[in-house]
């Protein structure tokens, strides 16, 4: 069933693994998929669909275990990056997408990467506070600043809550009551599991996918992220890096889209300009 609202269509669409609740726009423009991050939800990204929508079909999915989803039947085969990629994949293949452009943030952009390989259907990839890193948990932190334990943590207490949110989306963002129960509301197994399979041997190589992929990817930080190690980001060897530079916005935290949509919202519509 479809609802509809300031001409925004919400829906659910049934997968393997989960029912997954999207937003989108419609319309006849080039599909651009907003991935959120770790125990978010798709509407954290209303300031980008609010401005896009129109000129673009702007679609947001929350993950299995997210928001408005359902948690995952099979566990540990959803709760991956792999596994969360081909959940995206069969949600944009069941509403017929045959091109698409992806923004995905954190947990998002990693899933981003994954589909550099298994969907190439997606002609453009931007990511955000994800560090594409080999395999193993030695290579893995060398992408990182030191303090990511929360991220795989199933079960939070009150104060877990307060520091995620604080770090996640900024100490002087907006903290909207919604970004709270998103935290809430996740399931645990959904940040358990994906970490132990992010540091596992069998994780895919997304340095390796960074270095030879001909998909154009375009990298924005904010300069003030406290998770992601910028020495490591920076000295990678990027195949189409996207104006042959990272972006880095000062002043800003792990959600720059989120903490100052006027300063990063142009920034995306110029790669977007790039695929019309």
């Amino acid at each position: 069933m479809t609802t509809t609202q300031n001409g925004i269509n919400y829906y659910n669409i049934q997968t393997r693994y989960a029912g997954i609740a999207v937003t989108d726009t419609g319309g006849s423009g080039l599909p651009v998929l907003f991935i959120h991050g770790n125990s978010s939800c798709k509407e954290i990204f209303h300031h980008q669909i609010n401005q896009l929508k129109g000129k673009y079909r702007v679609l947001a999915l929350d993950l299995p275990g997210h928001g408005s989803s359902s948690n995952a039947s099979e566990p540990r085969q959803a709760y991956s990056m792999p596994g969360f990629a081909h959940t995206v994949i069969e949600v944009l293949e069941k509403i017929g997408i045959n091109r698409v452009v992806v923004f995905g943030w954190s947990l998002g952009g990693h899933i981003g990467l994954e589909m550099l390989v298994l969907f190439p259907k997606m002609i453009g990839l931007m990511i955000c506070g994800t560090p594409p890193v080999s395999v193993g948990a030695d290579n893995v932190a060398l992408g990182f600043r030191p303090g990511l334990g929360l991220a795989g943590k199933a079960e939070f207490t009150e104060e877990d809550i307060k520091i995620f949110v604080s770090d996640t989306y900024g100490v002087n963002a907006p903290h909207e009551p919604f970004i709270i129960e998103a935290v809430i509301r996740t399931d645990g197994l959904a940040r358990q599991y994906m970490f132990e399979a992010f540091l596992s041997p069998q994780a895919t190589d997304q340095k390796l996918l960074v270095e030879t992929s001909e998909i154009p990817l375009a990298i924005v930080n904010g300069a003030d992220d406290p998770y992601i190690n910028f020495d490591y980001i920076d000295g990678l060897n990027y195949r189409t890096l996207w104006k042959r530079k990272i972006v880095s916005l000062a002043g800003l935290g792990h959600a720059p889209f989120w903490e100052a949509p006027e300063l990063f919202n142009p920034i995306l519509i110029k790669f977007l300009k790039d695929f019309q």
